[in-house]
């Protein structure tokens, strides 16, 4: 699933892969130790499985279970029908209060560092959210669907920016 498609017909998935990549560098050389689910574009979906969406969600949520990790930050690019649509923004499940502390110290850290940031994080109703206990949350670093955001999201130095900005975000959550 290359996920959604950008303003100029980028997609998703690679980018994601990217910001992963950095985001895990960024960590490790905190001394974080780091788990991915994906670390290529392969998919995590038996080549047999009638559901192949659903047959991925269920090996990341079997991988994070396995981990029993502190946190689990899931990258995306966000999309929508209208391109001015913009920000980086933060979901957490509201049924989980760690995850709620983790989004809002990420999204300040959005908000203080990307000049068009959305205001506030926010639940939502996903379901690698809803699949594990730990506080868990999914990062929407911009709009593809934005031409400036798409850009934007496609630099190195942007690209640092966000990864920046949820490595400090993780930081903040663990003091």
């Amino acid at each position: 699933d290359g996920g959604c498609e950008g303003y100029s017909g980028t997609k998703e998935s690679p980018i994601n892969l990217e910001y992963a990549k950095t985001l895990k560098d960024y960590c490790e050389s905190f001394g974080m130790k780091v788990i991915m689910t994906r670390t290529n574009q392969n998919g995590l979906y038996s080549p047999f499985a009638s559901n192949k969406k659903k047959d991925d969600m269920l090996v990341r949520k079997k991988i994070i279970q396995n981990a029993k990790p502190d946190f689990v930050v899931s990258i995306h690019m966000n999309s929508f029908s209208a391109q001015s649509s913009r920000g980086a923004q933060v979901f957490y499940n509201k049924d989980n209060e760690n995850s709620k502390l983790l989004a809002e110290q990420i999204q300040k850290q959005f908000i203080s560092n990307l000049t068009k940031a959305r205001k506030t994080c926010q639940h939502g109703d996903y379901y690698m959210l809803n699949s594990t206990i730990y506080p868990s949350v999914i990062v929407e670093c911009g709009f593809i669907s934005n031409k400036e955001e798409e850009q934007l999201l496609l630099s190195q130095e942007y690209k640092n920016k966000v990864c920046y900005s949820i490595l400090c975000g993780l930081l903040g959550y663990m003091m």
